[in-house]
């Protein structure tokens, strides 16, 4: 049923409404003085919103309605109080329990307006800053923080700006975004409905609450992007604007240069701290870090960032079911990791629309064959260029370590056995992590267009890798 058949419903319920108030004062049969117990308003409220998610799960868009109608219409004084505060309630113990799950505030919102609307995203993030004024700064881990304060960023307001939990509906309401109160209710109840079916992920960081004060040093000390030292975000935040000029530039030969000289500083960052770690003998543990890859062509982009982590010494895993990517190695690795494949997705998506659309010998389109094989071609060759480039690397840092031992410096010979056993802590580290996850490997992607595949490759041998130009002929 539309939103017309939904007022025109609401209507009439009211007018029901009405002529109960004002009909004949003898007991009927769900009075309390007649047989059996009226349930309280709290329980009727709770019956409603348990049978309005079973009818979205049903399909059955009558009894849907009906129970929305049950929920939005003031049927005593406080009605529509006491539905915002249950709801509320429930949305916010949901949260905490996908907490419990592994989901992160940022992916959890990003879910919501995937699988729902911008709307049911909106609640959801209201629901999650609500919880998260109960936590003390100290227990909450700063990356938890970051999304955290992104979501209060595009808030209508700060905190919970809607006041009680008993005034949401009606302040969510009141901003204007509903044609009626009824599509109010909805929204939070699909929101609600959406909790039930949210798939387990693994646990990447604290939860709030159980994040013990210190971990921030502890979590610099181990070359962390988001809380690494001062040293390690002015690199970072160099890299990063480094990249955003060479997206946003109209030159190629501009953005050329750009991209060739940040590839130059990760490089270099991430086997600074391998080496660092090599000689301090400070133990460091691989961790996770989820991405989302999303449609179109989210077969080929998944492909894109598996071809980078294994250049950089690291493995994914890929939950198909909700568009992530869990990205697992040591913290500078990611750090790579994440910057040059959202680098080169960029710039792989602009040399494809830059192609235009296709049509094959009979005028039908072959747009999405010919841009699959071309994001295709372009994570193999991608792949292949960063294999040798990250090669490079690591023997040029052997053969520097070996000549300052050479010259009577100390360690270096032993930087060979070290990268081994940390691609072995990165293996160790997924078959704990997917202990309870049955892994298979995905099929790859099929590329059927010639000219797509041709292309794609052609991109691949201009981007610039690490300290290596284009490729020539």
């Amino acid at each position: 049923m539309g939103k017309a058949g939904r007022q025109r419903r609401l209507r009439q319920e009211r007018e029901r409404q009405r002529r109960r108030a004002a009909g004949p004062s003898g007991p009927g049969p769900g009075s309390p003085s007649g047989p059996g117990r009226v349930p309280s308003p709290q329980e009727q409220i709770a019956s409603a919103i348990g049978a309005a998610a079973q009818a979205v799960c049903g399909g059955s868009q009558d009894a849907y309605d009906k129970q929305l109608e049950q929920l939005a219409i003031e049927r005593a004084p406080g009605w529509t109080q006491a539905v915002s505060r249950t709801l509320v309630e429930y949305l916010r113990g949901s949260v905490t329990s996908a907490w419990k799950r592994g989901w992160q505030p940022a992916e959890l919102t990003r879910q919501v307006g995937r699988e729902l609307s911008a709307a049911h995203a909106a609640v959801i993030s209201d629901m999650i800053t609500a919880e998260m004024s109960g936590y003390a700064v100290a227990t909450v881990d700063p990356r938890w923080a970051a999304q955290l304060a992104v979501i209060e960023a595009a808030a209508p307001g700060r905190g919970a700006w809607w006041g009680s939990d008993a005034e949401y509906l009606s302040a969510r309401y009141g901003l204007g975004r509903d044609a009626e109160f009824i599509f109010t209710v909805a929204t939070v109840i699909e929101t609600l409905h959406l909790f039930h079916h949210l798939p387990a992920l693994e646990i990447l960081l604290p939860r709030p609450g159980t994040a013990r004060p210190g971990a921030a040093a502890r979590a610099q000390s181990a070359g962390s992007a988001e809380t690494g030292s001062p040293a390690d975000q002015r690199m970072l935040s160099r890299i990063r604007a480094l990249l955003a000029k060479a997206e946003s530039t109209e030159f190629a030969e501009e953005a050329e240069a750009l991209s060739a000289r940040a590839q130059e500083l990760m490089a270099k960052y991430s086997i600074d701290h391998a080496l660092l770690a090599a000689e301090s003998g400070h133990e460091q543990t691989p961790g996770g870090r989820r991405i989302a890859v999303d449609n179109p062509y989210e077969a080929p982009k998944a492909t894109l960032l598996q071809t980078v982590a294994q250049a950089n010494r690291c493995r994914v895993v890929w939950s198909k079911d909700v568009g992530l990517v869990t990205v697992i190695g040591f913290p500078a690795d990611l750090d790579a990791v994440e910057l040059l494949f959202t680098s080169l997705l960029v710039q792989a998506n602009s040399a494809m629309l830059r192609a235009g659309g296709k049509q094959d010998a009979y005028g039908r389109s072959r747009t999405r064959a010919f841009r699959t094989s071309f994001l295709v071609s372009y994570a193999v060759r991608i792949g292949e260029r960063l294999s040798a480039a990250a090669g490079h690397a690591e023997q040029e840092a052997v053969a520097e370590q070996r000549a300052a031992a050479d010259a009577g410096g100390s360690g270096g010979t032993d930087l060979v056995p070290f990268l081994a056993a940390r691609h072995q802590a990165v293996d160790d580290a997924v078959d704990e992590m997917f202990a309870a996850t049955r892994l298979t490997r995905s099929r790859a992607v099929r590329a059927t267009d010639e000219e797509g595949w041709t292309s794609g490759r052609a991109a691949a041998d201009l981007a610039s890798l690490h300290n290596h130009s284009q490729v020539v002929g």
